[in-house]
């Protein structure tokens, strides 16, 4: 790519076009969302797509697909139009007060766990500050902080291709353990044998989630493959309600129940899960600027998440 061509070329609208495209992942949705038709978008792309000479996305019937290059377009694009919306920012403060807002992805079996703890200290010195808080699997979660829609993550390492951009920080490992109700029939037992255990409904994470790998692998382990007739969520409230309404028994780490287990409303089995445990991390992205807001809110984090190693260890 020639620089000198590509400084003279690019515009504000193609990068807005491609975060659109890259956000949404669909072209028409992108159209609508950007208030242009949806030929204006594909024309837009196609100019970008000449002017930094790769191929950005793969498009089809299921939508639009960032490619390699698109990837590593991204990563330094965000960054790009969020210093332009911090002079914005910035200038427009001479006029009027701006409401800061710090945006949150976390895991289902990690909100539960350490963000409680982290809001209750942050608001303390940021009782202005909005929070928004969305859960959902690692992958969409990971996409969603590259496209520019969160500020930070609280999840889990992926494969190289989706942390391009991205920084990973370890805050501490968490151990996935089998869990019942109080007075399940297995609950009193000690050590109770994984055929006894297998005889019960089982609720596990669903499928492309590194939980369900480590449970699969787990009882792989052992010789033995997940129950056609398991309950496959990554609902935490779901899963802890049936949990406690049935005799099932549910794979989750120790984090998303704490005070269920302190409560004695859920009981761990005492059934060893060595090789189970799942490092969680903040994860953000390698390029641009933190504003101040955000800074301090994973600050708290990473004190949080070395409490909470501590405590573990």
């Amino acid at each position: 790519m020639n620089n000198d061509l590509f400084q003279s070329r690019i515009r504000l609208r193609h990068l807005h076009c491609f975060l659109a495209v890259a956000q949404e992942r669909n072209l028409r949705k992108a159209a609508d969302r950007l208030r242009l038709s949806q030929p204006a978008v594909s024309k837009t792309l196609v100019e970008l797509e000449e002017i930094v000479g790769a191929r950005l996305f793969e498009r089809n019937r299921l939508g639009a697909q960032l490619t390699r290059e698109g990837e590593t377009f991204l990563s330094r694009a965000v960054p790009a139009v969020e210093a332009l919306d911090a002079v914005g920012n910035a200038l427009s403060a001479f006029n009027a007060p701006t409401n800061e807002s710090v945006v949150i992805g976390a895991l289902p079996s990690v909100a539960p766990d350490l963000l409680p703890i982290v809001l209750e200290e942050y608001w303390r010195d940021h009782p202005d500050v909005r929070i928004t808080i969305q859960t959902a699997a690692n992958a969409a979660l990971l996409q969603m902080l590259k496209a520019g829609e969160m500020d930070c993550v609280l999840g889990r390492m992926a494969d190289p291709q989706m942390m391009v951009g991205l920084v990973f920080e370890l805050l501490y490992v968490d151990p996935l353990m089998l869990v019942v109700r109080s007075g399940h029939p297995l609950a009193g037992r000690t050590f109770p044998s994984l055929t006894e255990v297998m005889r019960f409904p089982f609720i596990v994470p669903v499928k492309g989630t590194i939980p369900r790998h480590n449970v699969e692998s787990f009882l792989q382990s052992h010789g033995m493959d997940l129950p056609r007739n398991c309950i496959e969520t990554i609902s935490v409230s779901v899963a802890r309600a049936i949990t406690l309404r049935s005799d099932a028994v549910w794979f989750i780490s120790a984090g998303a129940i704490r005070d269920e287990l302190e409560g004695r409303k859920l009981v761990q089995l005492s059934v060893h899960t060595e090789g189970t445990e799942e490092p969680v991390g903040l994860l953000h992205r390698s390029e641009g600027a933190l504003r101040p807001a955000v800074r301090d809110f994973m600050k708290q984090l990473r004190a949080a998440g070395r409490r909470r190693s501590v405590k573990a260890a």
